[in-house]
This record gives structure tokens, C-alpha cells and sequence, in this order.
């Protein structure tokens, strides 16, 4: 006889009602994986009178997320942010109910906690979702990687900030220019500061490390910068050293600790992420034995995140069925979170200097006062125009470094800018995916 489990879903903005629609319309093939028949019993929204379409009937929709939990065996929660989602979690979890959620926001910031309360109460809790849409990430990470040694993460995790970079490497438009497009077309949200600032992928980096490296870590522990900072400038000097700017969440191992980070880099056009366009998203991991392993694919969107969500669904329910449910893995206080400071990379750095002589020798004791190697330097006069004193020779240096504590390199900058012979930084941007 088969077995009925009633599903809750919390949210039916454009994931969850892409959601119910796969659960109603792929119930047999559900039914066929899974071994049991999974219903549709509870959608709970805020606006109840709503039109949620014709995969969601009326009669199931309500309000009242608590009594939906207590009658529902699995909760599927795409509601979206902090409160009340993490109540409502909570709430399933303490039953003892299985969870599947794409809330990168609270696991985040509350993932440990979480998973520490499904484990004590024998419940299950996923989220592959909450990474990278439809790509698989976590689990290759915490299973197919399991027996391998992950040394770093790097990824382009928010496709919004890839369109607009993408956008501008493509055609050389201002980021103000294709902010405004991408807004048109519905890639930016009316306040976009999640995307641009960084805060969608610095979530997302925190998720990472803590599926990589075995430690839980939080978004507060995650440096995060965003591309408002970057110019059309920056794009045609990247693409004249044969590089482009990407976002990157950026998470990786060294003896000392574990560096989490989300900025604009420069990498190589022959490195595999430089080839990631428009709104995609990919995942680069490196490790001791598999070596270098890229996941690619749509990174948002209704119907790819669904299928994400339904995963950890059909994951969910077969080990539930089977009796071999996954108890979410105990996270040891391991390598400490290291600060931006503490960070080794390579960096590339305008400097718009007077155009005179012994300025080079100058410019180079600033940087070996530091500690820091210059790998490579190009100079280009700057037509009176350029300047705002007309008539002053002057010429802009671009210089990429060898790898180098930020600590060393935000120094070097400090007392760039004291020289009577620099007239302004024009650009700081870091390297990252190896040698250019």
C-alpha cells in the first residue's frame, strides 16, 4: 500500500507556485521516485484571496502557518527572509517534521542552530536552493567530496551582478547604464542593494564555507564588497591585460584559517568562470584529489530553483520512507574565520602620477616598504584634458602585484595617496584564479 505524506508549503511567489506545480503536475513520476504519494495539503500566504493559478487550489490556502505545520509530514518553506520563517522552521523542526527551505538569508545566518535542532529531534533539513538555484552544489560538496580534501570555493553566485558585469564587458556601457536596463527587465529588484552590495552572494559564500570546511560560519563572517565601484575604466583595462571582472564569492582554506569573501576581481579570460555570461551562475572547487571541478546553470529563476527544491524533496521523503533519514551533520569549532587583513592575493592598482622623472623609483619604494612585489606595471600618458590641471604631464600606471597580505597592500595605498608626486587612485581591484 502506498504511503500518502502531506506536504506543507509556505510561500507562493514565483518559486513556491513553480513548486506546487511540479508536485500536481509530476505527482506519478514523484510518486515512482519516492515510493510514496506526495500531496499538496497546505499553501499558506499572506494574501489569501489572491489568484495563486491552477496548480493551487483555493480550498487548501490559508494563513495560518501553524496549523498547516501540525497536520502537513514535510514543511517546504519559500517564504523569504528572517521572521516568521525561522518560527515556522523551528516550529516543524520541534515536531520533528522534515524541512526543505531556500531561505540563504536565515541559513546564514542560523544554519548551525538549525541543524542542531533537526538533529536532536530526528528531523531533516535541506537547502540546496539557497546556493545557487538550479545548480547541485551542497550535496556534491558534503557527499560526492566527502572522502577529498576541498581546498577552495570560488563561484559567481548571483547572477543580477554577472548580467550587469557581463553586460558591460560586452559592450562597454556604464554601470549606471545597465543597472538601469537590468532593472528594466526585471533582473534587479526596486532596491538592488542586496545584488550590488553583495549581501545575496556573501549569504550564499557563508554556506559555502561552512558545507566545505566543516565549521559553521555566518555572514557577518564573510568580507563583502559590492560593484558599484567598478567603471567602464576598469572593464576596457581588464580587457586589455585579457581579463574581466566577475563578482565572486571567494572561500578558501589556508593553514591559519578559513578567508570568506565577496568582491570584484579580475580573472584570466581562459579561467573556466570567465566564461559564465548573462544570469548565470557557476561554482568553481578545487581539492586535494579531484582537482578542479566547475557546476554550472541557471542560478535563479521560478522553475530552475523549484527544481533544486523538489530535489531535496524526493531526498527527503525516500530516506524518511526508507528509514535511513539524514541526520544534518555535527559542525566541530574548527579553522577560525580569518579577517579581509589576513587575506593573500594578488591585487591591480591605478595611480594617476606626474609624468616626471623618478617617480617609478618612488612609486616602487612605497610598495617594497611594505612587503609588497610588483609583478608587472603599464604606463599611459594623459592627454591635458584628462587632468584637472591642464598642462601638467601626467600618466596613469597600472600595476599588478604578486600575491600579497591585504594588510601590506592596504598600506601601500595609504601612503601612495601622502606622495606629492600621485594625484589620485583610480582604480584598486584583486586578482584572483591564478596568473593572468
Amino acid at each position: 500500500m502506498t504511503t500518502t505524506l502531506k506536504v506543507a508549503l509556505l510561500g507562493a511567489g514565483t518559486v513556491g507556485a513553480e513548486v506546487a506545480r511540479i508536485l500536481r503536475q509530476d505527482h506519478e513520476v514523484l510518486q515512482e521516485k519516492t515510493g510514496a504519494a506526495l500531496e499538496l495539503s497546505h499553501v499558506v500566504v499572506r494574501n489569501t484571496e489572491a489568484d495563486r493559478g491552477p496548480w493551487i487550489d483555493r480550498g487548501i490556502i490559508s494563513d495560518d502557518a501553524s496549523a498547516a505545520i501540525a497536520d502537513a509530514d514535510l514543511v517546504i518553506e519559500l517564504m523569504g527572509g528572517i521572521e516568521p520563517a525561522k518560527t515556522y522552521i523551528v516550529e516543524a523542526l520541534s515536531a520533528g517534521k522534515d524541512v526543505v527551505t531556500g531561505n540563504k538569508a536565515l541559513i546564514a545566518e542560523s544554519g548551525a542552530e538549525l541543524n542542531a535542532l533537526a538533529r536532536k529531534k530526528g528531523a531533516q533539513l535541506f537547502y540546496e536552493a539557497a546556493v545557487a538555484g538550479a545548480i547541485p552544489i551542497l550535496r556534491p560538496i558534503y557527499e560526492s567530496l566527502a572522502g577529498d580534501n576541498i581546498t577552495s570555493v570560488m563561484g559567481i553566485v548571483n547572477g543580477s551582478t554577472n548580467y550587469i558585469l557581463d553586460k558591460m564587458d560586452r559592450e562597454g556601457a556604464s554601470l549606471e547604464a545597465v543597472m538601469e536596463e537590468a532593472s528594466a527587465f526585471g533582473y534587479l529588484e526596486a532596491d538592488p542593494s542586496a545584488d550590488v552590495d553583495g549581501h545575496d552572494a556573501a549569504a550564499k559564500a557563508a554556506i559555502l564555507a561552512t558545507y566545505a570546511f566543516g565549521t559553521p560560519y555566518t555572514i557577518d563572517e564573510v568580507y563583502t564588497e559590492g560593484i558599484r565601484s567598478v567603471t567602464a575604466a576598469d572593464v576596457k583595462a581588464a580587457q586589455e591585460n585579457n581579463q574581466v571582472i566577475k563578482l565572486l564569492a571567494i572561500v578558501n582554506k589556508t593553514e591559519t584559517g578559513v578567508s570568506m569573501r565577496v568582491h570584484p576581481a579580475l580573472i584570466s579570460r581562459e579561467h573556466p568562470l570567465a566564461a559564465v555570461h548573462g544570469a548565470f551562475n557557476a561554482v568553481f572547487v578545487e581539492a586535494e584529489n579531484a582537482g578542479q571541478l566547475m557546476f554550472y546553470g541557471a542560478g535563479a529563476g521560478g522553475a530552475p530553483t523549484a527544481s533544486a527544491v523538489m530535489g531535496d524533496v524526493v531526498t527527503a521523503v525516500r530516506q524518511r520512507i526508507n528509514g535511513t533519514a539524514l541526520q544534518p551533520f555535527t559542525l566541530p569549532e574548527g579553522l577560525p574565520a580569518l579577517t579581509i587583513d589576513e587575506t593573500v592575493t594578488r591585487y591591480t592598482i591605478g595611480i594617476e602620477v606626474e609624468d616626471t622623472t623618478g617617480v617609478l623609483a618612488r612609486i616602487a619604494q612605497t610598495f617594497a616598504q611594505h612587503g609588497v612585489s610588483i609583478e608587472s606595471m603599464k604606463q599611459e600618458s594623459l592627454a591635458a584634458t584628462d587632468t584637472e590641471n591642464s598642462g601638467e604631464p601626467r600618466a596613469l600606471l597600472r600595476l599588478i602585484t604578486h600575491a600579497a597580505q591585504e594588510s601590506g597592500f592596504t598600506a601601500t595605498v595609504e601612503d601612495l595617496k601622502k606622495l606629492d608626486v600621485v594625484r589620485g587612485i583610480s582604480s584598486v581591484l584583486r586578482v584572483e584564479g591564478g596568473e593572468a
